[in-house]
C-alpha cells in the first residue's frame, strides 16, 4: 500500500495543478519509478491511497497493466493520517504486507527487508536509511538484535551516536491493524509505533539510496541523481554508456554535455549549449545561443535566443523571452510566460499561467 494522499504543497508550483505522484520526473511520472521498484521485488498487487486529485492519479497510471502490476485504488474521504488511511483499506489487505509513503525516490532491498521480517518474528520492521544531519527527522535507536529501542524527534547535532531515520517503507503484520481505531486521523509513526516497542517492532538498517522528492531542491536533486546512475532505475538503460539519450526525433544543433536526457521533438537551435544534468522534455525549443545546465525544462516549453537556464525548473508550455535568466532554484509553473530581458532567480516560484511583461522583474 502507497501513501499518495498529500497535496504536495512544497512543491509547488508544480504540483499545483498535478497531483505529485503523476508530476514529470526525468522521463516518467514519479510514482512510475516506486511501482518499478516495487515490481523488482516480486511485489505483483498494490493499493494506492489517494486524496488530492485521485482522478487525476488514476488517469495517468491506469490499472497497472503496463508496468506487469494491479494497481487497485481507495480515496480517503477526509485527510485520516498514515495509520487511518492503513485502516481504510483494511479489507483490501493480507496477512502480510508493505506500506509505503509515496513521496521518496528510493532503492532500498525489499527482499531483504521481508527476509528480515520473517527471520526475527516481527510484527513491523521499519527501513531505515543512515543521513549525515539527522536533528531534522526522528531519530530510531536500535537494540544490538535489531529491535527498536526508542525514537528520539529531532536530536540536537551530536546529541546521538545513531543517524537512522525511518525511510517510510514498512513490512507488517495484519494484526497491527487491531491498534487502530476506525474512521479516525491516526498517525502510524506517532501513535502505533510507540505501542510497538519492546513487543514485535524491528528496524531494517541499510544503505540503499533514498530521498524525499518533496521540495523543488530535492526534485531537482533526484533527477540528477537518476540521470547519473546513483540511484538504480529503468532510465539508466537509455542513457547508455555515454549518458546522453538523445531521442531520435529530435534536432540538436548545438552542444549537448552528458549526462543529459533529450526527448521526441525537441529543438536545439545553433551556439546552444545544453548540460551537463539536463532533461529537456518533448517539444521543448531551446534558442540561438542559450545556456541551459542543471535543469529540467518539461514538455512543449520555448525557450528564447540568448537565455541563460541554470539549477532551475521549468514546468510545461511555459515561454522565456530572449535574454532573460532563470537561476538559482527558480520555478516555473505551467503555461508561465516570462517575457524578454528578466531575471527570476533565488529560489522565486512563479505559479500557473502567470504572465511577466518585458523586463519586469531584475534581483
Amino acid at each position: 500500500m502507497i501513501l499518495v494522499g498529500g497535496q504536495g504543497t512544497r512543491l509547488r508550483p508544480l504540483t499545483s495543478t498535478i497531483p505529485k505522484p503523476v508530476v514529470q520526473l526525468v522521463d516518467r511520472p514519479f510514482m512510475t519509478f516506486m511501482l518499478e521498484w516495487l515490481r523488482g521485488h516480486g511485489i505483483e498487487d498494490v493499493i494506492m491511497s489517494c486524496g488530492f486529485l485521485a482522478d487525476s492519479v488514476r488517469d495517468v497510471l491506469g490499472d497497472g497493466s503496463a508496468l506487469g502490476i494491479r494497481l487497485r485504488f481507495v480515496e480517503e474521504p477526509e485527510p485520516l493520517g498514515t495509520a487511518g488511511a492503513l485502516k481504510l483499506a483494511e479489507p483490501m489487505l493480507e496477512e502480510r504486507f508493505l506500506m509505503l509513503n509515496g513521496d521518496v525516490l528510493t532503492d532500498i532491498d525489499l527482499t531483504s527487508q521481508i527476509a528480515q521480517h520473517e527471520r526475527t518474528g516481527a510484527r513491523a520492521t521499519l527501513a531505515l536509511v543512515p543521513v549525515e544531519d539527522p536533528s531534522a527527522y526522528g531519530v530510531v535507536i536500535l537494540e544490538p538484535d535489531g529491535s527498536v529501542r526508542d525514537f528520539v524527534e529531532k536530536p540536537a547535532p551530536g546529541e546521538l551516536d545513531s543517524k537512522l531515520i525511518s525511510a517510510g517503507a514498512y513490512v507488517l503484520e495484519r494484526e497491527i491493524l487491531d491498534l487502530v481505531a476506525p474512521e479516525r486521523n491516526v498517525s502510524i509513526e506517532r501513535e502505533v509505533w510507540p505501542r510497538l516497542v519492546g513487543d514485535g517492532l524491528y528496524g531494517f538498517a541499510c544503505e540503499s539510496y533514498w530521498l524525499d522528492i518533496g521540495t523543488p531542491a530535492r526534485y531537482l536533486q533526484g533527477t540528477f541523481d537518476i540521470i547519473q546512475g546513483n540511484v538504480q532505475s529503468g532510465v539508466r538503460d537509455r542513457l547508455g554508456s555515454d549518458w546522453l539519450a538523445i531521442d531520435e526525433g529530435a534536432e540538436v544543433r548545438g552542444r549537448a554535455i552528458p549526462p543529459a536526457l533529450i526527448e521526441r521533438g525537441v529543438r536545439v537551435a545553433e551556439g546552444a549549449l545544453i548540460g551537463s544534468l539536463v532533461v529537456l522534455g518533448e517539444d521543448v525549443t531551446i534558442g540561438v545561443g542559450s545556456v541551459v545546465e542543471r535543469a529540467v525544462i518539461l514538455k512543449g516549453t520555448e525557450i528564447g535566443a540568448g537565455c541563460e537556464l541554470r539549477d532551475c525548473i521549468v514546468a510545461a508550455d511555459c515561454f522565456v523571452g530572449a535574454g532573460s535568466k532563470i537561476t538559482g532554484g527558480a520555478v516555473l509553473g505551467e503555461g508561465v510566460s516570462i517575457g524578454a530581458d528578466n531575471v527570476i532567480t533565488r529560489g522565486a516560484r512563479i505559479f500557473p499561467g502567470v504572465q511577466v511583461p518585458d523586463g519586469a522583474i531584475a534581483f
